[in-house]
């Protein structure tokens, strides 16, 4: 009796334990130091830890026409305005600390009875502009100011757990998602680890496998780094369906723009649920940063912070 009434407790904290994300502990998870380097005007105010080979404005002054012609300067950072939450618990949101009791109802798994090497997970993508949560540089025009709120959650996505469906989506599928293709993501993982992802090679995602099919689907290594990799595909799936925008370079000056191919230099994620981690590059080994960081009795639920590249004309 007692070795039954353990494994029950133990199920019972398995699925959507809270986690108390968005309390203002939160503040203190944020790895603030991934939105740098900052630029302004073409000049590097502040160096980051993390190289920024993506697009970038280097001219002093920028021009926007609409609503009417006007001169700026240009700004550059990385934004964390976005969580992307990925679990193994249907219907679990950790971020906001409450789960429905669906449990492993449409939720996550480890393989199938036929290939024990896949694991799937549930993704949600939540608008959560930090600074103007906390009220905090609400004046400076390049930050978004909208409230937090769910955008997009994948258990009513019929495309998300099924290859086939995606397929219609993403039909180039059938020449990247192959094997061969594999091969030149070799060269994307370990420019991922010491500088940027490649973006011309954008069916890789570094470390974490092949970017296609754009589903739940990832091939499983490690637990952590699974969910990161689920995390990156859904930026990518978002920006195929045109619900993520591009925000960088000299089109982002003056707004967004439709970017249906994704660029993951422009991307950086960190872990802040259940254990934040340092935020890393897409396709980072999990190696380097995911040892410690998912303690048992809490589901395999994670939030991951989205730091996304920002060119803005300040006039």
């Amino acid at each position: 009796m007692p070795i039954i009434y353990f494994a029950f407790v133990v199920n019972a904290f398995a699925v959507c334990a809270p986690t108390g994300a968005l309390t203002l502990d939160l503040i203190g998870k944020i790895d603030y130091g991934a939105m740098f380097p900052l630029r302004i005007a073409g000049a590097t105010i502040i160096p980051g830890r993390m190289s920024d080979s993506s697009s970038h404005v280097s001219s002093p002054i920028c021009v926007c026409t609409d609503p009417f012609p006007r001169v700026g300067i240009p700004v550059s950072y990385f934004e964390p305005s976005r969580i992307i939450e990925v679990v193994s618990d249907a219907w679990c949101f950790p971020t906001f600390g409450f789960g429905t009791g669906y449990g492993k109802i449409g939720g996550g798994t480890y393989g199938d009875g036929q290939d024990r090497q896949k694991t799937f997970y549930q993704a949600h993508y939540l608008i959560f502009p930090i600074f103007a949560l906390l009220e905090l540089l609400t004046d400076f025009v390049c930050l978004q100011s909208t409230g937090a709120d769910y955008a997009y959650v994948t258990e009513v996505d019929p495309l998300w757990n099924s290859d086939t469906l995606s397929a219609f989506m993403t039909p180039e599928a059938l020449l990247f998602g192959n094997p061969v293709a594999n091969l030149s993501c070799v060269a994307d993982s370990v420019a991922s680890i010491l500088f940027n992802p490649i973006d011309p090679l954008f069916w890789c995602k570094g470390s974490w496998g092949n970017a296609y099919p754009l589903t739940g689907w990832t091939n499983t290594k490690n637990t952590v780094e699974d969910a990161a990799s689920v995390a990156a595909s859904m930026i990518y799936k978002l920006h195929r369906q045109l619900i993520l925008w591009g925000s960088w370079g000299q089109a982002g000056l003056c707004g967004y723009y439709p970017a249906p191919i994704w660029r993951k230099s422009a991307y950086r994620l960190q872990l802040v649920t259940p254990i934040p981690s340092f935020a890393t590059t897409i396709g980072t080994s999990g190696l380097m940063w995911t040892p410690g960081h998912n303690p048992p009795f809490i589901g395999d639920n994670f939030g991951f912070m989205l730091f996304k590249k920002r060119d803005c004309c300040v006039l």
